[in-house]
């Protein structure tokens, strides 16, 4: 996959029609048994008692959940026990992350190719544009950062650094560092818990200061509340969000956990 670092030739290239996958919700059809829903938490956190789940009309195509399966819904519930040690919180939460990158290189414009196999005959197969880079959002948002090499060892990765201000509670942007063409790249977001969605939005306005479309931005996430993607959306229409599930109950002690903290 031509993922590494290397320049795109200009952004007004073909641009590829996003996969649709499925939007898992909660409907309780009598007729819909299947372990296509996701886990809902029998007690909701005190935060908001009120909040009820979504469904994909109400955030628009922007929004796109992988298509959910038993080994997901195991990863998630492992995440959320309060009981799991660190050791199997990190190494759960690294395989999630894998597949969210998974799918979201697979959102990124492609063309149709032919090579050669060993044999001498010819193959139709595609290739992915040059020209892409990771963003993560410090601190939590580093812990995807390793996933996203896994998969393409030499992409350049950028840092933003935000931080709610003690007295105001807005978020505000303490060092921001990208590849000097971001501007000419597609980017992938890198951010695992989208709560109120206020630090993604601030990070997207230091994006499109240099020079990023929203359109060229794939925000990566593991969670998120309804009112957090739904922000984002409603701020930045254009913008693609990649997640494992909306529910109004996001494990917003994700990035203590993994890095020890907590």
């Amino acid at each position: 996959m031509l993922c590494h670092d290397q320049h795109v030739n200009g952004v007004s290239g073909q641009e590829h029609p996003m996969k649709q996958v499925r939007f898992a919700n909660n409907n309780n059809n009598s007729n819909s048994n299947s372990s296509s829903v996701p886990v809902v938490l029998t007690s909701p956190e005190p935060s908001d008692p009120t909040a009820q789940p979504v469904n994909q009309d109400n955030l628009g195509p922007q929004l796109k959940l992988l298509p959910l399966n038993d080994q997901i819904r195991e990863l998630q519930t492992i995440i959320r026990d309060k009981t799991t040690s660190r050791g199997d919180f990190v190494f759960c939460a690294d395989r999630l992350i894998r597949l969210v990158v998974e799918e979201g290189l697979n959102q990124l414009p492609y063309s149709e190719c032919t090579v050669t196999t060993p044999t001498g005959y010819k193959y139709e197969g595609v290739k992915f544009e040059r020209g892409n880079c990771g963003v993560s959002i410090m601190r939590s948002g580093e812990a995807m950062e390793q996933g996203l090499r896994d998969c393409c060892r030499s992409i350049r990765i950028g840092k933003i650094l935000i931080q709610s201000d003690e007295e105001t509670q807005k978020a505000k942007v303490y060092y921001a560092k990208f590849p000097p063409d971001v501007y000419r790249r597609k980017v992938l977001l890198m951010y695992p818990i989208l709560s109120t969605g206020n630090t993604v939005i601030e990070a997207v306005r230091v994006l499109i200061e240099h020079g990023v479309q929203p359109k060229h931005i794939i925000l990566l996430s593991l969670f998120s509340t309804p009112h957090g993607a739904k922000s984002i959306i409603q701020e930045f229409p254009d913008i693609t969000i990649l997640t494992t599930e909306v529910h109004p109950v996001a494990p917003t002690h994700f990035g203590q956990r993994y890095f020890g903290t907590d």
